[in-house]
């Protein structure tokens, strides 16, 4: 049926990651409308909750869930939830450990920051973002658990992000990661306990996927991100946060451009550090020249990670385009292909088009010379960042 994602599918499957097709996915457009349902779901679970994210701040979502969590705890369902210590070092709610602890809700802290800040491995954060619920319904994508997210006040103007429900067999890997980390963190779980107990009728495949240090130097979302550039027939669509590629990725997204291939990257108009965005605009200019068109959303901050091509594949999840996601953080996606959802994803780009502004090249090219310089010069840092 997709034949041209065989080889996409294969590479995955050989990296260890099954592939499903008893799923049915629904897409979210923003964080909004992801914690509208969410809340739904949390308060129809019969057996447990999973919840990692790379940052749990405090405020009225987090209460909301909380709220949840708490009640379901209490009547007997196994509740864990996950965090890193840097993701959520300056938002996390205080004593939120002995509080969970006393509500008989498991917590775990990836990472510590104090236990760790000497050694190389403190850079090896984990930015996934899952969450589980009675290994049925599984969510993921750019979403944290965090008030911004919903735009309950304006961190950087508008927060456009996303995220996708998968309900069925597909879950199962979601479930798998979910617990490898909780491992990681010290303690052995027995995974059969927590395998989906439903199969959805659904159209397409779904391949759910991790990635993280513990691969390199064989970076399963970098190599699958290339795979879909290279193999793109009529175009590529990309939104990002960050923008900061090695020279690989780089050549990958000018040849394409190159070949004819309609290359559309959205990136942020609003920045939220202004160092970094400076190094994501280092790379424009070789990229607009090669034929890459570049957008920035101007309402605000997009933190929504998605590459698209073709009408019948796309991966979602909270992989950003940048070296520290490829190299150093433990990240998880979900590669969709041939499902309807794929529409969805499509419509919501280029709606996000309607309200991006597209670089010029001839403006870029007479942007100031100091700007030329720090670009450059921030470039050097392009790992650390």
């Amino acid at each position: 049926m997709h034949p041209t994602r065989k080889r996409l599918a294969d590479y995955l499957i050989r990296e260890g990651y099954p592939l499903y097709s008893g799923t049915q996915a629904h897409y979210f457009s923003s964080g909004e409308a992801t914690y509208v349902q969410l809340l739904i779901d949390l308060e129809k679970a019969e057996k447990f909750i999973f919840l990692a994210y790379y940052m749990l701040a405090d405020g009225v979502i987090w209460s909301q869930i909380h709220d949840i969590l708490k009640r379901k705890a209490a009547l007997g369902l196994e509740i864990r939830v996950m965090y890193d210590a840097f993701g959520s070092a300056f938002c996390v709610p205080r004593g939120l450990k002995k509080q969970l602890k006393s509500e008989s809700i498991k917590i775990k802290v990836f990472n510590p920051m104090l236990k760790y800040i000497f050694r190389l491995y403190f850079n090896y954060r984990n930015h996934q973002k899952i969450c589980i619920i009675d290994g049925n319904i599984g969510y993921t994508g750019g979403v944290n658990i965090g008030d911004e997210y919903a735009n309950l006040y304006p961190l950087h103007g508008y927060w456009k992000d996303c995220a996708v429900k998968l309900a069925g067999e597909a879950v199962l890997s979601l479930t798998t990661t979910f617990l490898s980390m909780w491992e990681a963190c010290g303690e052995k779980t027995n995974y059969t306990e927590f395998f989906p107990a439903i199969k959805k009728e659904g159209h397409g495949f779904f391949i759910p996927f991790a990635d993280g240090p513990a691969n390199n130097p064989d970076n399963s979302a970098e190599v699958i991100y290339r795979q879909i550039i290279n193999t793109a027939k009529e175009y590529v669509y990309i939104t990002t946060p960050y923008l900061i590629v090695q020279y690989d990725m780089l050549d990958a997204l000018c040849t394409a451009a190159q070949s004819g291939i309609d290359v559309k990257i959205i990136t942020p108009g609003v920045p939220d550090h202004l160092y970094v965005h400076m190094v994501t605009t280092s790379d424009y200019l070789r990229l607009m020249e090669a034929g890459v068109q570049i957008y920035e959303y101007a309402p605000g901050f997009i933190h929504a990670k998605i590459i698209l091509s073709d009408d019948d594949n796309a991966i979602l999840g909270s992989i950003n385009m940048d070296f520290r996601s490829f190299n150093m953080l433990y990240e998880n996606g979900v590669w969709i292909c041939g499902a309807p959802i794929i529409k969805d994803i499509k419509d919501d780009f280029e709606n996000t088009l309607k309200f991006s502004k597209q670089i010029d090249l001839v403006k870029w090219k007479e942007r100031k010379w100091y700007i030329k310089c720090l670009q450059t010069f921030l470039k050097i840092f392009a790992p650390l960042m």
